[in-house]
C-alpha cells in the first residue's frame, strides 16, 4: 500500500486523487491511514484519503480498484498449509502459487474475487482491477472464466525484480538492458535478454551469464534473499537454455527435481531454504509492527517510487500517455503454444485504451512444455471453482508436480482431506469435509 500510493501520487495528474482504503482489520486499517495522510503530507499534494470497512462503498465510482490481501492470513491458513504436509514428508518453500499450499490458498482467495467482481459490476462496471493476490495466475483465470467483462491485470515484480538482479550480476546498468519475457506467473522466461550498446547495437548476454555460472562467478549474492542464492535458476538456465522469472525458492517448489525427501545433498547444493514463508512471514509482521510505531510518531514519510507498475498503469490509462508493463491475461492467443483460456504474463502497451496484451507467438518446446505442468494443477483449480467439484481439488494436488514426485496416491488423498478439513470455514461451503471424513 505505501509502495503503489507513494508511486500514485508522484505523479503530476494522479496528485488529486481520492484514495478509498478498504480493511475488514480496524487496526491494520488505522495503520494505512496514517500511513496514507502522512504520505499526501510529505509530497504536498492534494489527495484525499477515506477509509472503508465495507467493500462496496469502498467502491462506489472508483476508475481504479487494486487489490492486496491474503485470505486466513500467516495464522491460521498459511501455518495450515505448511504443517500438515509435513505430516507426510511432503516440504514446501513458498506454498503461495502451485503445490498442495496454492491451491488451498486459490480455494480460499478466489470467491473473495469474484465477490470483489460483483460489487464492481454493480457500482464501478468500468474500473479497472489491478490484483496483486497470489496464487496470481489461478486468480486471473479464474475471474475471466467467471467474469469476462472486468478489466483486469494481475501484477506481479518478478520480471522487472529479475532483470534487475542479472544486471547486478554481470555488474552493467540495469537501464542498459532489452529484453523479452513470456509464460505464466512465476514460470516466465527471458526468451531475449540483450544489453544495449552506445553505438546503439545489442549483445546478447545469455552467453555472459552461462560462462559466469559455469565458472562459478555467477550468480552473485542475492540481495533480495540471501538466504536463498539463485543457484536453481541458473541450473535450470544451463539445462533449457532460458533464465526463469522466478526467484529460486519460489521455483524449487513448481517442478519435481530439487525438493525430495531424503536429499539433503540437493537442498545443500541448491541453497534451498525449506519452510522460507513462514520464517519471511514472522521477519515481515514484525517490521511491519516496528514500520507502523516509527510512522505513526513521525511528521512525515520518506517516498520513493519503487518497481511496481501500478502508477504506469493508472497513469497511462488516465493520461493516454502510453508506457509498457508486464501483466497477467487471458491467454486469447498471445501465446500460441499454450491454451486460449490460461493466465499468462506477456509484455502489454497500456494506454486510455487499457491494457493491451503482445501477442508473442510460440514459446520454445521445453518451455511449453514445463510450463503445461504447472497450467494443469491451474485449470483443474479453476474447474473445481467454477463448477463446485469437491473431486478436481484431489485431481489438482494429483497433478502437481512436485506433490507427485512425493507421495503416492494414497497419501496425496489422504493429505487433499487433512488439509480441507483443517482449512474449514475458511473454505467454500462445496469445499469442506469433515475432521472425521479426514482421517478415512
Amino acid at each position: 500500500m505505501k509502495n503503489i500510493l507513494g508511486d500514485v501520487l508522484q505523479r503530476p495528474a494522479l496528485a488529486g486523487a481520492t484514495l478509498a482504503l478498504m480493511d475488514i482489520d480496524p487496526v491494520r486499517l488505522g495503520e494505512s491511514e496514517v500511513v496514507a495522510r502522512k504520505i499526501v503530507t510529505t509530497l504536498g499534494v492534494g489527495a484525499t484519503v477515506e477509509t472503508h470497512d465495507n467493500q462496496r462503498r469502498a467502491l462506489a465510482d472508483a476508475d481504479f480498484v487494486v487489490v492486496t490481501f491474503q485470505i486466513g492470513g500467516y495464522e491460521p491458513c498459511a501455518v495450515t498449509d505448511f504443517e500438515i504436509p509435513k505430516k507426510y514428508n511432503l516440504r514446501q518453500t513458498i506454498a503461495d502459487t502451485l503445490g498442495v499450499g496454492g491451491i488451498m490458498r486459490g480455494l480460499r482467495t478466489v470467491p473473495h474475487l469474484w465477490s470483489i467482481c460483483e460489487d464492481m459490476l454493480a457500482v464501478c462496471p468500468d474500473a479497472l482491477l489491478l490484483q496483486y493476490v497470489n496464487p496470481m495466475a489461478i486468480n486471473t483465470w479464474a475471474i475471466a472464466a467467471k467474469y469476462p467483462g472486468i478489466r483486469q491485470v494481475g501484477l506481479c515484480h518478478s520480471v522487472q525484480g529479475t532483470a534487475a538482479e542479472l544486471a547486478h550480476d554481470l555488474g552493467i546498468p540495469v537501464d542498459s538492458l532489452r529484453y523479452q519475457c513470456a509464460g505464466i506467473n512465476h514460470m516466465a522466461f527471458f526468451t531475449r535478454f540483450e544489453q544495449r550498446l552506445a553505438d546503439g547495437t545489442h549483445r546478447d548476454l545469455y552467453p555472459d551469464l552461462r560462462a559466469g555460472y559455469a565458472a562459478g562467478r555467477l550468480p552473485k549474492e542475492n540481495t533480495h534473499n540471501p538466504r536463498c542464492p539463485n543457484l536453481v535458476r541458473y541450473e535450470m538456465m544451463t539445462r533449457l537454455g532460458y533464465f526463469v522469472t522466478e526467484s529460486s525458492e519460489h521455483f524449487a517448489e513448481y517442478v519435481p527435481w530439487f525438493i525430495k525427501e531424503g536429499r539433503a545433498d540437493l537442498l545443500e547444493r541448491f541453497r534451498i531454504p525449506l519452510d522460507e514463508y513462514p520464517t519471511r512471514c514472522i521477519e515481515q509482521v514484525a517490521s511491519w509492527k516496528a514500520q507502523a510505531e516509527a510512522f505513526a510518531k513521525a511528521e512525515r514519510i520518506e517516498v520513493e517510487r519503487s518497481h511496481e507498475y501500478a502508477s504506469d498503469i493508472i497513469n497511462s490509462t488516465w493520461t493516454g500517455q502510453p508506457s509498457v508493463i508486464y501483466g497477467n491475461v487471458r491467454n486469447g492467443g498471445c501465446i500460441s503454444s499454450l491454451p486460449d483460456a490460461a493466465a499468462v504474463e506477456v509484455p502489454c502497451l497500456v494506454d486510455a485504451n487499457g491494457i493491451q496484451p503482445v501477442r508473442v507467438g510460440r514459446l520454445p518446446v521445453q518451455l511449453t512444455a514445463l510450463i503445461r505442468t504447472n497450467l494443469s494443477v491451474q485449470e483443474l483449480v479453476v474447474e473445481a471453482l467454477m463448477t463446485e467439484s469437491i473431486e478436481h481439488i484431489y485431481h489438482a494436488a494429483m497433478m502437481d508436480p512436485h506433490t507427485a514426485a512425493e507421495l503416492d496416491l494414497d497419501q496425496i488423498w489422504s493429505l487433499t482431506h487433512d488439509l480441507l478439513a483443517a482449512h474449514g470455514d475458511w473454505l467454500p461451503a462445496w469445499a469442506r469435509v469433515a475432521r472425521s471424513q479426514a482421517a478415512e
